[in-house]
């Protein structure tokens, strides 16, 4: 056989196709790890040749044209050029579809020759803005994330919180001095994670082109990294002490059951900074806050005009156990803060090989960052109480 950079165009279209066979679900014979490799490098000399006929086929297009009309020709490329920018070229259907395959090959030699061509920029690559609207969709579906002040700082994220001081006091002329005040300060640090979300999905998904791939996959995973980043701040405003520590801030705690005065009594709990509290709870629970609310003969509000959010990283109440934490009433904006070093865009890897004997490929998100608590007393922790 040719070696591969003496092969002609259609001796390596020839040669995938071989391959392309063998290496087919249907195919009895197991794929080595130097086919894979071969059927890499043929796909990439495929590119390379193609290109190379493409542009000896414009600069034949081109000497002619030059040849007939050289002014006309020269300017018309010119002002092509100025009209057609990136912003405004990478959202083409054109390039919109090119995007979507270099997500599935991981090969990016055509969108960037079609940037290169189509708008004179060198080969970088531009993301259409339907994936960043996927992606902006999810954090501002998730409203309690969306809460959060985000920061992009390329380290650590230290907060400092108070955890107890004097407060300030009159002072009369003549009097004698102010004692000073005493303060006692802890720091919260912030660590950022890789929060990861993969899907499987099948051959069908795959053959869908350019807009509706795309959308499909960020949008499944975008919506669930959210979940998992939500769920895993929940889960630390609940394990929040009563009493702060040099490195943990304080939440309220109340141990009260489902009634029409649970929420009066969480929010009286809160601190003074805490000014737009919200209610944190399980869905199943709203139901058995209402029935509440109806046993009595006037219209009472269970949850005193407070905006009520869903999350089942808390139980119902009906299912709880004694001690656990059934609703948080608390200020996110005020009592928590968020970092992503990277950005709080979620990039997406595609992998077609692992289940490719089973027809089905895999999609893996992954988002850098992560939210923790910052205050005390942001919170109120409301447990239920033992049966009687």
């Amino acid at each position: 056989m040719k070696e591969l950079k003496d092969m002609t165009l259609k001796e390596v279209e020839a040669r995938l196709a071989e391959l392309d066979a063998v290496m087919s679900p249907e195919s009895d014979t197991e794929v080595s790890d130097a086919m894979t490799e071969e059927m890499r490098a043929l796909q990439e000399r495929k590119v390379e040749l193609a290109d190379l006929e493409q542009r000896k086929a414009d600069a034949k297009a081109l000497e002619e044209n030059r040849a007939e009309k050289p002014v006309e020709v020269v300017e018309e490329r010119k002002e092509v050029t100025e009209m057609k920018k990136v912003e405004e070229y990478r959202n083409s259907t054109e390039y919109v579809n090119a995007y979507a395959e270099y997500l599935k090959s991981g090969k990016d030699e055509e969108v960037r020759a079609l940037l290169t061509t189509n708008v004179g920029e060198a080969g970088s690559i531009a993301v259409p803005d339907l994936v960043m609207d996927e992606i902006k969709t999810a954090w501002e579906s998730n409203a309690i994330l969306n809460r959060i002040s985000r920061k992009f700082e390329a380290a650590y994220i230290t907060q400092q919180f108070e955890i107890s001081g004097s407060d300030a006091v009159k002072h009369d002329e003549g009097s004698g001095a102010v004692a000073e005040e005493t303060l006692t300060l802890g720091i919260a640090t912030l660590k950022p994670a890789e929060i990861i979300k993969w899907i499987s999905f099948s051959k069908t998904v795959l053959a869908m082109r350019g807009d509706a791939f795309l959308r499909y996959i960020y949008r499944e995973l975008s919506h669930k990294i959210m979940r998992a980043l939500l769920k895993d701040l929940i889960e630390q405003i609940v394990a929040l002490p009563s009493v702060a520590t040099a490195t943990t801030p304080s939440a309220a705690k109340l141990k009260e059951g489902a009634t029409v005065n649970t929420v009066t009594d969480a929010f009286a709990n809160l601190c003074d900074e805490a000014e737009n509290p919200i209610i944190v709870i399980n869905k199943l629970t709203y139901a058995t806050l209402k029935a509440e609310a109806k046993k009595n003969n006037y219209g009472v509000d269970p949850f005193e005009g407070l905006d009520v959010y869903y999350n089942d990283t808390l139980p119902a109440y009906s299912t709880a156990s004694e001690n656990d934490v059934w609703m948080i009433v608390g200020d996110f904006d005020y009592g928590c803060i968020a970092n992503f070093p990277a950005g709080d865009e979620v990039d997406v890897v595609l992998d077609l090989l692992t289940q490719k004997k089973a027809g089905m490929a895999e999609a893996c998100g992954t988002l850098i960052g992560g939210a923790m608590p910052c205050a005390c007393k942001a919170f109120t922790l409301v447990s239920k109480p033992a049966a009687l």
